[in-house]
């Protein structure tokens, strides 16, 4: 297991195109739900606990080795919106296409050939961070910090939050990222021996009626 690997993973600087999605909070920001950094701290909490989870545990599962197929149609069916759907797709193909320039897999090539419209990005993440040595924590980790480091980075360009404040709020939620980890990969566990119905099944339903309504929206100034 590499720690250096983790770390190329789950930089910002990795070429995986999340710098062009909000994770939901453009969409927060013109509703008024994110105002400054408490609500954004609000914010994050409520994705940490619920896609978040769901994420970091389809990830986690996919670094296992369970079949990325029976986890790709969970995660559709977790995911209501279409707009949702679309995006984490579009995602997944652009990870994809960086962790093969960045780990020779075979298992990295097999999950091109079999999705070529895009795999849910989470299961491109478990099998990128299987293809790097990594393990069900690990992906559980990098998924988790982007649920909430998206909406942090995107905020401060969408309000001018105070870099340091945006990061501090990604400071104090790090021990309940910590713990929901630790329930991810349990959940991850379960599934490697059950099947997919094991996955969690939290939902935020607000962020998929923002999700639509952001896709027909103008002059947004990120995709997601």
């Amino acid at each position: 297991m590499s720690r250096a690997a983790l770390l190329v993973l789950a930089d910002g600087r990795f070429p995986a195109g999340g710098h062009a999605h909000s994770g939901g909070a453009e969409a927060a920001v013109h509703a008024g739900r994110i105002t400054g950094a408490t609500s954004l701290e609000d914010f994050c909490r409520g994705r940490l606990h619920t896609t978040g989870m769901v994420s970091a545990a389809v990830a986690a599962s996919a670094a296992l080795g369970v079949d990325p197929g029976e986890l790709d149609a969970a995660a559709d069916a977790r995911t209501p919106s279409p707009a949702l759907r679309a995006a984490a797709r579009k995602l997944g193909r652009q990870l994809l296409r960086a962790a093969r320039a960045t780990w020779a897999s075979p298992e990295l090539d097999a999950l091109a050939r079999r999705f070529a419209r895009g795999a849910h990005q989470p299961v491109v993440l478990g099998v990128a961070a299987r293809a790097a040595g990594l393990g069900p924590q690990d992906a559980a980790h990098c998924a988790l910090y982007e649920s909430v480091g998206g909406p942090a980075t995107a905020t401060v360009r969408l309000l001018s939050l105070d870099p340091f404040d945006a990061t501090a709020v990604l400071a104090r939620l790090a021990p309940e990222a910590d713990r929901v980890a630790e329930t991810a990969v349990r959940a991850a566990h379960r599934v490697a021996e059950e099947g997919a119905d094991a996955l969690p099944v939290a939902s935020a339903p607000l962020l998929e009626l923002f999700a639509e309504a952001h896709a027909a929206r103008s002059g947004r100034l990120f995709a997601s």
